[in-house]
């Protein structure tokens, strides 16, 4: 039995649309609590968005009922969320986000005890559980303070001082990390020009954040900065932009770190763990390093399962969700930042530089929002167009066509030796797309 409500990474949704509600979010809040095995304090954070105290209210309201204790974390990054219920024990945590969507769009994920997001069988496990609707009255919530504590342990991967000289444009999009990131990188003698920090509520990843490089790069160039950091809503995506602007996405990071940990033996089983999205160039490069390359379905958590069954350390998405275990096991945009910095240090190179460790094979991507998301195995024109240009590639190349698990559009993805090869290849693919599917 497939899920119905939980995509890649949560509940996701138009706020106000038929699924992400408040009565929706209460009911999701009883039935999470109803399929824990032992009820205690479950933590509640959320990212700025106009819709998350409410949402928040709504959740934790049917998390009461359902028997638990929620607590309220207020603003913090999804990766503080996970942090908390490590530390404190809690049985559950709950942070309100939609990431990098828009403002108008907002989600809910969860944490199961040790700070790890929940399999596909577990949140299968909770749907089963979705009552009719939830009674009960909403009243405050005790609060907790996560933001200090893991401003303390951020600041703890570097030494002291550190960053001292260092100027460091960071984005924050608007989102949840702008009282954390900023905090972290001047506690750590850097000086931080802010961008995407003041948020209203309405503004989070409009027009700045991990999926809006352009101005963390104009920035950089213009204030002469050693390297731009950007985050997403929530704060577990990285993207990063080198002293001449150019923009480093999460296969670069990954590589990076990788091959540096390699080079010093230090690469756990000396694998990293990737996601079918990732550039074939990642598994060049790492191969030449002496290490393995593993790839998962698209999505952190599939990267985070591999890795605990592998006994990986490293591993992540083209996205900028990049996972250091040894620190987080959920993805961390502040954790990636500061690891490349460390490696900037220790090698003494410019991260321009260092990003060569990965030379990617020429790639190209599309998203189409479709009306629809029906089956593509009903589609036969578009399996075709696949099937044609997987042979017009062979071993020089991939396609990959996928549905999105946040959002209603189909991803097309082509990589071959030449733009030309795949550019003509994708422009194929849309074309049988379009024929088959309604296009918006």
């Amino acid at each position: 039995m497939s899920r119905k409500y939980f995509g890649t990474d949560g509940v996701r949704g138009l706020y106000g649309g038929p699924v992400i509600n408040e009565a929706f979010a209460a009911r999701l809040g009883f039935a999470a609590a109803s399929w824990l095995p032992k009820k205690g304090r479950v933590l509640v954070g959320r990212d700025p968005r106009y819709s998350g105290a409410t949402l928040e209210a709504a959740v934790a309201r049917g998390l009461r009922v359902g028997g638990t204790e929620p607590v309220s974390l207020g603003v913090v990054p999804t990766p503080a969320v996970s942090r908390a219920v490590r530390t404190t024990g809690a049985v559950l945590g709950v942070v309100i986000t939609a990431s990098h969507n828009p403002a108008a769009d907002n989600g809910i994920k969860f944490f199961g005890p040790g700070g790890v997001k929940l399999t596909d069988a577990e949140e299968l496990q909770i749907e089963q559980r979705l009552p009719d609707g939830v009674t009960g009255e909403e009243s405050p919530l005790p609060a907790l303070d996560a933001c200090t504590g893991y401003v303390a342990a951020m600041q703890a991967l570097l030494p002291a001082g550190a960053l001292a000289g260092w100027r460091v444009v960071l984005d924050t999009a608007n989102g949840a990390t702008c009282a954390t990131s900023p905090v972290v990188l001047r506690a750590l003698g850097a000086e931080v020009i802010g961008l995407g920090n003041a948020p209203d509520g309405r503004n989070i990843n409009a027009g700045v954040g991990s999926e809006h490089a352009e101005q963390l790069a104009a920035r950089v160039l213009a204030t002469g900065a050693r390297l731009g950091v950007a985050h997403d809503g929530d704060g577990d995506r990285c993207v990063l932009c080198d002293e001449h602007g150019g923009v480093l996405d999460g296969d670069e990071i990954l590589t990076l770190l990788a091959a540096h940990a390699l080079a010093h033996g230090r690469l756990a089983k000396q694998t990293l763990v990737v996601t079918i999205q990732s550039n074939l160039g990642v598994d060049a490069a790492i191969a030449a390093a002496g290490g393995r390359v593993l790839r998962t379905a698209v999505g952190d958590r599939y990267v985070i399962e591999r890795m605990l069954a592998e006994g990986a350390t490293l591993g992540g998405e083209s996205s900028g969700h990049i996972i250091c275990s040894e620190i987080s096991p959920t993805g961390d945009g502040l954790v990636a930042a500061l690891k490349v910095m460390e490696v900037m240090r220790a090698t003494g190179r410019p991260l321009s530089e260092l990003r060569r460790a990965l030379k990617k094979f020429p790639q190209i991507t599309s998203a189409l929002t479709v009306r629809a998301k029906k089956s593509l195995e009903s589609l036969p024109a578009v399996r075709a167009a696949i099937r044609a240009l997987e042979k017009e590639l062979g071993a020089r190349g991939r396609v990959l066509v996928r549905y999105s698990g946040t959002e209603p559009k189909l991803r097309l993805l082509v990589e071959g030796p030449t733009d030309g090869a795949i550019r003509s290849g994708l422009a194929r693919l849309e074309a049988a797309v379009r024929a088959e599917l309604e296009v918006v």
